[in-house]
């Protein structure tokens, strides 16, 4: 039954992680903040990240740039879904995960 609802909510060292991030963020200024989650709906809706990776880098990426004073679309761009979309290429999505397991369960139960 463990098994089952980590698999559903995530262990609790991914919560930690996810929690630190979004701390991180909610921290960055007002201008990045609005962007981060902006960027966050777009990656919830239209890809189907796997990932907190990219969560954090783009954080990373933000703290950075606002300590060096740059407005935050001089980062990304005035296109920031492009700029999304290029983020998480090559990124492992849900939609990836499933498709391999998919196979992986049919390989396994015929035997090849």
């Amino acid at each position: 039954m463990n098994n089952f609802l980590e698999k559903i909510i995530g262990g609790i060292e991914a919560k930690k992680e996810w929690r630190a991030t979004e701390a991180r963020a909610k921290a960055l200024p007002r201008e990045y903040r609005i962007v981060y989650e902006e960027m966050k709906h777009y990656f919830f809706n239209n890809t189907g990240l796997y990932t907190i990776d990219v969560f954090k880098n783009i954080v990373d990426l933000f703290e950075e740039s606002a300590a060096n004073g740059k407005p935050v679309l001089e980062i990304t761009g005035n296109d920031v879904a492009a700029f999304c979309d290029e983020l998480v290429r090559g990124e492992k999505t849900y939609v990836e995960n499933g498709r391999e397991k998919l196979n992986q369960n049919i390989e396994k139960k015929l035997g090849k």
